[in-house]
């Protein structure tokens, strides 16, 4: 079996001949991610060096909470304070200061609850009864966010440790309050995390596989020997670029969310990026998207025996395919200039005079289609349109120039 036909088998859920937990095959590819994973954050930025950067954070969160517990507070039981300083070292900032208020909240419910549940019951095993159904009923309560299982924890611990009188329950709350200023004090002030260069690094990889996508089409198109079938696997490749858009959006709201609350001398604390691409860049490039898989599925079409358009002939194929190969080599440099910060250039002359040239060879192939047959025309139209569609977005308009 071959690497390729076993990775599709995997990536549709099939169990291959070396898909066991066991499997040796596994086990590498895994030590390659990790390798890989650990070279990234050595070499420099990044989102793995951010990973490490986060759980170095979180442990020492605990750690301190830990000692200012133990040592300076003389607890000879601290573990409410390492643990809610341990999970509120969160992806953000402000996501750090809502789940501390969640948590908070849902720990103070289950320390009240447990203790008023051993009060009317007198019994471990009956307040436990008792409590912990209301309690997971409570989590799902929307306020408590993802945080509302700490509600019904929180009383098992109560319970379980006997520590219930008025003092004990008071206490507990009062290290759970000190992990949570000590959490999300370390997460804001040491190199707080600012996440500006995912969306650069997720909108240029998105214009990136827009060009590959692009590059696939023209390739195939540009044969003598063209394969309807490969209309299939550029479906496929669509989806994938709505999942990478998809993606960039997520980014995009992460972004927002990590400038809450950063201002000014924090963002230099973190380090951030001195600017991320604007979200009209996001909303370009969710165009040009539209507008390849709109082109996929008019090919597909064309490529299906059972339905009435044809795909065009021969040599208005290739010429199409090198217009879309321009395209794409186009959607590849927009790609590389986002990732690395540079102002939009327009195309040098010579490609604006190819891409003229190309596009009306198609127009004038499109008025000798419109004069002998309906669908061909149908099929040729739909493909330039987006062509052109896509050319006007990845094409910078020049000054005083409006995009057409």
């Amino acid at each position: 079996m071959t690497h390729r036909t076993e990775a599709a088998r995997e990536e549709a859920g099939i169990p291959g001949r070396r898909s066991g937990p066991d499997s040796p095959g596994v086990v590498r590819r895994e030590a390659r991610a990790v390798r890989g994973a650990a070279l990234a954050a050595w070499r420099g930025p990044g989102r793995e060096r951010d990973l490490v950067v986060q759980s170095l954070k979180a442990a020492a969160a605990a750690l301190l909470a830990w000692l200012v517990a133990r040592n300076w507070l003389d607890d000879p039981m601290a573990l409410m304070a390492p643990w809610v300083a341990l999970v509120l070292v969160q992806a953000t900032v402000y996501s750090s200061l809502r789940q501390a208020a969640q948590q908070f909240t849902a720990i103070c419910a289950g320390a009240l609850f447990a203790s008023g549940a051993q009060a009317v019951t007198g019994d471990t095993t009956g307040a436990l009864a008792v409590c912990v159904p209301a309690l997971m009923l409570l989590a799902n309560w929307r306020r408590f966010g993802d945080q509302g299982v700490y509600a019904a924890t929180t009383a098992v611990f109560t319970l379980a440790t006997g520590s219930v009188s008025v003092s004990a329950v008071g206490h507990r709350l009062g290290q759970a309050a000190l992990g949570a200023v000590i959490g999300v004090a370390v997460n804001a002030f040491v190199l707080p995390p600012i996440h500006l260069r995912d969306v650069r690094e997720n909108l240029g990889a998105l214009a990136r596989e827009a060009g590959e996508v692009l590059h696939g089409i023209a390739a195939e198109l540009g044969r003598d020997d063209w394969e309807p079938q490969a209309a299939a696997s550029w479906s496929g490749a669509s989806d994938r670029l709505e999942h990478r858009l998809e993606t960039l959006r997520a980014a995009r709201g992460w972004s927002r969310e990590s400038l809450r609350l950063t201002h000014g001398a924090l963002r230099t604390l973190g380090r951030a990026p001195s600017h991320v691409p604007p979200e009209a860049e996001d909303q370009r490039w969710s165009r040009v998207t539209g507008h390849i898989r709109s082109l996929t599925r008019t090919l597909a079409v064309a490529a299906d025996d059972d339905r009435t358009p044809a795909p065009p002939d021969a040599p208005i194929r290739r010429t199409y395919a090198r217009l879309v190969e321009l395209i794409a080599d186009r959607c590849g440099a927009e790609g590389d200039r986002i990732l690395h910060g540079r102002a939009a250039q327009p195309p040098d002359r010579a490609t604006r005079e190819e891409m003229e040239e190309l596009h009306d060879r198609l127009q004038e192939a499109l008025r000798e289609h419109a004069g002998r047959e309906t669908a061909g025309t149908t099929v040729l139209g739909t493909l330039l349109l987006q062509a052109q569609n896509v050319w006007a977005e990845v094409v910078p308009a020049a000054p005083g120039e409006s995009r057409g």
